[in-house]
């Protein structure tokens, strides 16, 4: 039996996972992921394109391919739920380094790789785990609602390759006295960085708006008008030259914070972050000299970027709280390397 192309039906041989449509003689010359985002409503493209590359998608019985063109009268199956399920924080035992706690707030510090809290990933294990949220709910049970089910606690972020500090909220009274505070820039966050060549300036300020790049969606940009105002004041702590070629370690201080304002204003410069591929760093750095053949090729598999401290007031007492963390080994060796 066929179904028009309006209403979905789930077969009895494949209970709740699977789906079956007849497409109309109106739909001819549509693309087949056009055709079944349309068909779904509120399913992404990319989700069907997935379903689609795994085999979950039959035309008349035989797997397709996105760009199929439809003639109209086949018969389209989708053999899984199309929909992902519900992301949700798990509370899971993984280790934290606790800088600060009290009854209101902790501070943690987030090494790098740790996503804050899920996200889109391939499996929806991958999604749901690992993140700084679910070891927290292990460690802490309960924690502020504000930021609902995904996001409890999490005040501000952090991108998931990169380290250092992190505030969270115990409560909801605390999460809005410190959600107040970021607002207001009140919060001062300190970070340190290496970035490629050596800057001209020993210290500067860099006023660039940011926003969303038009072509690549998860990438940020300081080349297109009408973006956010972004603030970031930096100051050399070193040069360093070798046969690696020069770099140069920065303190890093922002007034905003917006998404990955420092990577995206340090490129703006022509002076990438070492490690962030997405703006522009190489993969791998290789010597400059030639004659010395017996040096490998150094890589680093994340930012060169830890907020090293972040001072702000306790929520109840006011209390000013000035907290700090050196940079995470991995990347002291790095910078020792490309000195040796």
């Amino acid at each position: 039996m066929l179904f028009c192309a309006s209403t979905w039906k789930r077969k009895s041989a494949v209970p709740d996972k699977a789906a079956q449509v007849t497409a109309g003689s109106e739909h001819a010359g549509r693309r087949l992921d056009q055709f079944l985002v349309a068909q779904l409503g509120d399913v992404s493209r990319a989700r069907v394109q997935e379903l689609i590359a795994q085999g979950k998608v039959l035309v008349n019985g035989k797997p397709a391919k996105p760009s199929l063109r439809l003639r109209g009268g086949e018969t389209i199956e989708i053999l899984a739920p199309a929909a992902r399920p519900p992301l949700r924080a798990i509370a899971e035992e993984i280790p934290l380094d606790i800088v600060y706690e009290d009854d209101d707030l902790a501070v943690i510090n987030k090494p790098a790789g740790m996503m804050v809290h899920a996200g889109a990933g391939a499996t929806q294990d991958a999604r749901n785990r690992g993140t700084l949220v679910n070891a927290l709910l292990h460690h802490f049970g309960a924690l502020s609602g504000i930021g609902g089910e995904l996001r409890p606690g999490i005040v501000h972020r952090l991108d998931r390759h990169t380290s250092g500090l992190i505030v969270v909220a115990k409560n909801d009274r605390a999460h809005r006295k410190l959600a107040e505070q970021f607002s207001r820039r009140q919060v001062h966050k300190t970070y340190i960085t290496l970035v490629s060549g050596w800057l001209k300036q020993d210290q500067g300020a860099i006023q660039s708006a940011i926003s969303r790049d038009r072509l690549r969606r998860t990438r940020m940009t300081t080349r297109r008008s009408g973006g956010r105002e972004a603030v970031s004041h930096y100051k050399v702590l070193q040069r360093i030259e070798g046969s690696y070629g020069k770099f140069t370690l920065l303190e890093v201080k922002i007034e905003t914070g917006r998404t990955h304002q420092i990577r995206v204003h340090m490129s703006s410069l022509g002076h990438p972050v070492v490690g962030d591929t997405m703006y522009g760093a190489p993969r791998q750095i290789v010597p400059r000299e030639k004659t010395k053949p017996e040096l490998p090729a150094l890589t680093l598999p994340r930012n060169f970027l830890h907020a090293a401290a972040i001072e702000f007031l306790q929520p109840t007492s006011a209390q000013p709280l000035v907290l700090e963390r050196a940079l995470p080994p991995e990347l002291q060796e790095f910078v020792h390397r490309l000195k040796r």
